[in-house]
Parts: structure tokens; sequence; C-alpha cells
């Protein structure tokens, strides 16, 4: 009998994590979807079981916003699979109003990149070689800055286009810092931008912000189209510390995520706050 490679996916009930998981399931890959709403993440299994033959989907739950749950789902994927070859971090949110993780961190941040953060950490010893790591990132970390000290202390005025920007700031950074320390190892690290997704999830202000950037809105077939590149391409099987675009075409990223300082400062705080020692 053939052993399915893994693959493990957060965020797949919407958008263009639902498109990814239909694509990877395809692709013959066995796929652990990680999700908040557990309902709906069992639905969708059925549903792709329904329509790809000999289908293979499990579904763990996990609150990417609390450090607590994180452990937990990494420890039911550690205990209940085996080396994985993909681990694709897709979920993400945006947050309208000024808000906490349950562990005190301005949530945004929390969900988009500690979550992540520190899933990745806790199955990395799990990937198996050959795997890929790809972080689902945006172009508005152009936009970004580091504001360290608002992830502990939210500042009373909340500026949603600002905190949504950092963390995906964050997103690419910790996707070239991880590459750099992976440097040496068969497993790949990428991150990118999937375009301007119109989904149920992008909030009026994000949609209104975009028509003024001029920037299109695509569905989530085609938003998912660079993950699934990133995922499963013989082309950029060797590729890692890059950012591509919704085209599948490598680009620069920002200077400041580029700045290997302040990749550094960035690592080191979630590490703090994750409680993570320091990795070797």
């Amino acid at each position: 009998m053939t052993v399915r490679k893994i693959a493990v996916v957060t965020g797949t009930t919407h958008g263009i994590g639902r498109v990814t998981s239909r694509g990877l399931t395809r692709a013959g890959y066995a796929v652990v979807m990680v999700c908040r709403d557990l309902g709906a993440a069992t639905q969708l299994c059925d549903e792709l079981a329904a329509s790809v033959p000999a289908a293979e989907l499990h579904a763990v739950h996990c609150d990417l916003a609390s450090l607590e749950s994180v452990r937990r789902c990494a420890a039911t994927v550690r205990r209940d699979f085996g080396g994985i070859a993909l681990l694709i971090n897709n979920a993400g949110m945006v947050s309208t109003l000024r808000r906490r993780s349950p562990d005190g961190f301005e949530l945004c941040f929390a969900t988009n990149h500690l979550g992540p953060f520190l899933l990745t950490r806790l199955l990395l010893d799990r990937i198996a070689a050959g795997g890929r790591i790809v972080n689902v990132a945006s172009w508005v970390h152009y936009r970004g800055r580091l504001d360290l000290a608002s992830v502990e202390a939210p500042a009373a005025r909340y500026r949603p286009r600002q905190a949504y920007a950092q963390s995906k700031l964050a997103n690419v950074m910790f996707s070239f810092a991880l590459a750099r320390r992976l440097a040496g190892y068969d497993v790949t690290v990428n991150c990118l931008h999937p375009g301007v997704v119109a989904t149920h999830l992008l909030p009026r202000w994000l949609r209104a912000f975009y028509r003024l950037t001029r920037r299109p809105m695509i569905d989530a077939e085609r938003g998912a189209q660079t993950s699934l590149y990133l995922a499963l391409s013989e082309e950029v099987a060797s590729l890692t510390g890059r950012y591509f675009d919704e085209h599948q075409r490598e680009q620069p990223a920002s200077p400041l995520a580029r700045d290997l300082l302040q990749q550094e400062r960035l690592w080191e705080a979630s590490e703090r706050w994750t409680g993570l020692p320091p990795l070797p």
C-alpha cells in the first residue's frame, strides 16, 4: 500500500485555504486541516471525500490566537501523523477593533504570526526531507512597520490597517529568518502574496483600501494558485527564503522585511512570547 505524503494546512474552511486543500487532495496528499471551526472542517472533509476518489482527509481543532490551543493541536498532529511533507500556514484574520488574544497579545498579531510561529516550531522536527513550508503573507507587508511594543500593549487608538500590515510583515520576516536557520537542511521556506481575494473575511475598509490602490480583486480559485505552486511545483523545489506574488513570480520583499537585524528582533521576541527555547 502506498503511503501518502502528509500536508498540514491551516485555515481551510473558507477562501484560498479551501481551494488549496482541494488541490492538495487531488495531487494525492493526505491533508490535515487545522481549523478553529472543527464542524466546518469536518464537513469540508466529507465534501472533498465525495468528489475526490480515495481522498484521505483529517480535521484537527486549533485556535491560532491561543498558544495553548496551538500546543494541543501540535501534540495531536505529532501523535497521529508521521513525517510532514507540506506545512502551509494559510489562516489569517483582520480585527477591526482593539482586541487581545487569550494570552494578552494584540489579536491580529497573535493569530497571524505568533500562532503560526509556534505551530511551525513545534512541528519543525517532523518536517520530512524535501519538505516545504509555505507562509501566506500579503503585499500589505510593504506598508508595515515593526512596533513590537504594540503587541503586548495595543494602543488605545487602534489602527486596523497598521495592525494587519505589521502581522503580514511578520509573516515575511519569519519566513526569511527560518529559511536562513534551515540552510543546509533539505527543507524549504517561502512566502507569498495570494492576491486581493474577495471573500466574506475581507472587511469593508480593506475592500475600500484595495480599490483605492487600484489592485483588482480575484476569486479564491485564482488566489490559491501561488500557494499550490510553492507546494507542488518542481520549479521551486530547491528555492528557499523567497517572496512570490499572485502570478507565481518571485518579487523583492520590502527593505524592512529583508533587514536581518529586524528579523532577529522579531524572532527573539516571538520565542520569548511563545515560551520557546532558541532554535539550535
